[in-house]
């Protein structure tokens, strides 16, 4: 095991509206800081709150968090899961991107939001929720590629 290979996932709210262009910008210079401080991720925006993935060495990931703590862009920045992995999830990507649109119809039957169970407060619904999303993420991103 990498001793300093740590992941941290947090949840935020954006403090501003976030348009296609904002999320472009922001996303950009995401990945363009990630490259210089060996961080990959991913990044989910939906309903104006923010979902990221920041994994690499752990003091660049705690610096990410501080950045991003201090950005006035975004409020109620919240610690879901740090913990010190094996491998990265995104060995690839400076910064995954994947929209998620609001349905205006109601879900399907055992439909559950990825962001409420990662904002239930229990941290085995939490955990079991991030490595669900990861998969999902990570499936979609394959699919698209292929």
């Amino acid at each position: 095991m990498t001793d300093d290979l740590f992941s941290l996932t947090y949840s935020s709210t954006a403090s501003v509206p976030f348009g296609d262009d904002e999320l472009a910008r922001l996303l950009e210079s995401s990945r363009v800081a990630n490259v210089g401080t060996d961080l990959s991720g991913l990044l989910l925006f939906r309903g104006g709150r923010f979902l990221q993935v920041l994994e690499g060495p752990e003091p660049a990931v705690r610096d990410a968090l501080d950045r991003i703590g201090n950005d006035p862009r975004h409020r109620d920045v919240r610690v879901l899961v740090s913990e010190s992995i094996e491998e990265r999830r995104f060995p690839d990507w400076t910064m995954g991107y994947e929209p998620l649109g609001t349905s205006t119809s109601a879900p399907p039957e055992g439909f559950r939001d990825s962001f409420d169970d990662l904002d239930s407060g229990d941290a085995t619904v939490t955990a079991r929720a991030l490595a669900e999303l990861t998969l999902w993420f990570r499936v979609r991103s394959a699919r698209r590629a292929a």
